[in-house]
C-alpha cells in the first residue's frame, strides 16, 4: 500500500513538472512587433546570430581602457 502511494505521488510530481515545462517552452517565442508600434519600440534586425554579433560589438565599444595603477612609492 505504501509503495502504491509512493508511485502515485511520484507520477503526480512528474506530471506537474511536465506541464510546467511545456508551458515554459511554448512561451519561448517572442510576439511579432506590429507595424504601427510606438516610436520608442526598437525592432531587432537580422538573424539571431547577427543580433548577437551586434550586441558583442556594442559591448566592446562601451568598454573602457583599464586605468593605470597609482604609484605607491610616492
Amino acid at each position: 500500500m505504501r509503495a502504491i502511494f509512493s508511485v502515485l505521488g511520484l507520477l503526480v510530481v512528474v506530471a506537474i513538472v511536465g506541464l510546467l515545462a511545456k508551458k515554459q517552452l511554448s512561451a519561448g517565442v517572442a510576439p511579432a512587433t506590429p507595424a504601427n508600434a510606438p516610436a520608442g519600440v526598437v525592432v531587432p534586425a537580422g538573424t539571431p546570430r547577427q543580433q548577437v554579433q551586434q550586441f558583442e560589438q556594442a559591448v566592446q565599444g562601451a568598454m573602457q581602457a583599464p586605468r593605470d595603477l597609482p604609484d605607491e612609492g610616492k
